[in-house]
């Protein structure tokens, strides 16, 4: 089969601007989001630390619901099931991020705390709930867009370097909004972040949604969904339905709708879960911990804590653009097999260097290269798992996304529960323990990742139809 055309530029562009909103308040959820509650709102560490608990479980439960729903109903006219349910997530961020990093209306200093608990919980559950549509419409029009394999990649690689200048956005705008803010007599580093820092944090929310609501504009203008009737889903609803194999059908090329019961008795669908979950563990488990990893195991100076993350975003988005030269050369999994060597050497580095000093910059480089290997790549394996069906897509990358949710949030309570310290003053056993937590959420989650990805290797990613007959045999139909 010959590849078609590939996309234009313009509409590549335009499709990847489309989850800079998501990626700019993201951005901010991890990096910001406990020590705001924690230290400038004054929140017991652990009334945020299950606020943080909320939005995680949230997001996991409204990530595969809007996917379902996202492939059963046509969208609004003519826009698209893709971009509508996009737009219907962007206006739930835009209305619901700038409360959370806001004081509580009406609140006081001898306000309960349970108050303020209740109070950020509801904005916290709409914003999950729109990141969430945002984040799967999004990815669902990757297989829906793209020509050919090649354009699947540099989609997805067009869709992580805008991660990235998100992240860098973020970081940048902080720092200059703390340092324009800082007095004289206020020392430049987070401990002493208290209540006077909350215009700091309300400005940076709000900038962000409006720099990502212009994006998210430009994304509903640029990117072209192809219309769907909703008669036609109803046609395809149910493969075993015998009007889904019509004799007026038979003629047109078998693109069949798979429902979510279909997708569960796949083994493909288990093995593109395991990889994508070790993924996001080990990109999203590093980008948490390696702040308090700089500070309490290096005792680096403060700047290194803005530093070292833009070095990783940096060689990270300069990275993601060899994406597509590498899967043309060496394929998929072994391109996603060098990003785990990639991995490996940081959390080896980690692990035998425990005062590496200035050398963290080289570290963070291979780490930042590494981790935006396998997030391609392994979004890339998602889509090649679609293939096809790509009208059940949303609900493949929700189910995928919810074991991303679940797994951190556990991972992140496990880290925490183990923790040596009591107090917020840092003990000396804090040292070694984050640089092993570093080398595991890094070199032990990559050996798991290694593990799935040999099964690939050894079974390829396909999808198949079982239809069992009277002899209760299984008959196999490829696509």
């Amino acid at each position: 089969m010959v590849d078609l055309p590939s996309l234009p530029l313009c509409q590549r562009l335009s499709f990847a601007t489309g989850h800079f909103l998501n990626d700019l308040c993201a951005s901010m959820w991890f990096t910001y989001f406990l020590v705001y509650f924690h230290s400038v709102l004054g929140f017991d560490s652990f009334y945020a630390g299950m606020l943080l608990l909320v939005g995680q479980i949230a997001d996991g439960l409204c990530t595969p619901l809007v996917g379902y729903e996202s492939d059963r109903h046509a969208g609004l006219l003519a826009y698209g099931r893709r971009k509508s349910w996009h737009l219907v997530g962007t206006l739930s961020v835009v209305l619901s991020f700038p409360f959370i990093f806001n004081p509580c209306l009406g609140c006081t200093l001898n306000t309960p705390q349970w108050v303020g608990l209740i109070y950020f919980i509801p904005f916290i559950v709409i914003f999950q709930f729109g990141w969430a549509a945002t984040q799967i419409s999004h990815l669902s029009l990757i297989p829906d867009l793209a020509q050919n394999d090649h354009d699947k990649v540099e989609l997805t690689a067009f869709r992580y370097a805008f991660t990235v200048m998100a992240n860098i956005t973020v970081y940048s705008v902080a720092w200059l909004l703390l340092h324009f803010h800082m007095g004289e007599d206020k020392p430049e580093n987070m401990e002493n972040l208290s209540k006077q820092d909350i215009p700091i944090f309300r400005a940076l929310a709000l900038i962000m949604v409006g720099l990502g609501t212009l994006f998210s504009l430009f994304f509903h203008i640029g990117t072209k969904e192809k219309p769907e009737s909703f008669h036609h889903l109803l046609k395809t609803e149910d493969p075993d339905s015998p009007r889904s194999f019509d004799d007026t059908r038979l003629s047109e090329p078998p693109m069949p709708y798979m429902v979510w019961k279909r997708w569960l008795k796949e083994p493909s669908f288990y093995q593109v879960a395991v990889l994508y979950m070790c993924t996001r563990l080990i990109v999203n488990l590093s980008q948490t911990f390696i702040a308090v990893y700089l500070t309490n195991s290096l005792h680096l100076p403060e700047n290194y804590i803005a530093t070292i993350p833009l070095v990783m975003y940096v060689s990270g988005f300069v990275s993601s653009f060899l994406m597509k030269p590498i899967n043309k050369w060496i394929g998929r999994n072994l391109t996603y097999f060098v990003g785990l060597l990639a991995i490996a050497t940081f959390a080896a580095w980690v692990a035998l260097d425990p005062g590496m000093g200035v050398a963290v910059y080289g570290a963070a480089v291979v780490l930042g290269t590494g981790s935006a290997t396998i997030l391609v790549t392994s979004l890339s394996m998602t889509a090649d798992l679609i293939g096809t069906h790509s009208r059940s897509a949303a609900f493949v990358y929700g189910a995928m996304s919810f074991t991303d949710k679940v797994a951190n949030g556990l991972a992140v309570v496990a880290i925490q529960s183990l923790h040596p310290c009591r107090t917020q003053v840092c003990c000396p056993a804090c040292i070694p323990f984050y640089q092993w937590v570093m080398v595991a959420v890094t070199g032990g989650v990559a050996i798991v990742a290694a593990f799935s990805l040999s099964s690939i290797m050894i079974w390829p990613i396909k999808v198949r139809y079982c239809k069992k007959d009277k002899e209760k045999n299984c008959t196999q139909t490829w696509f």
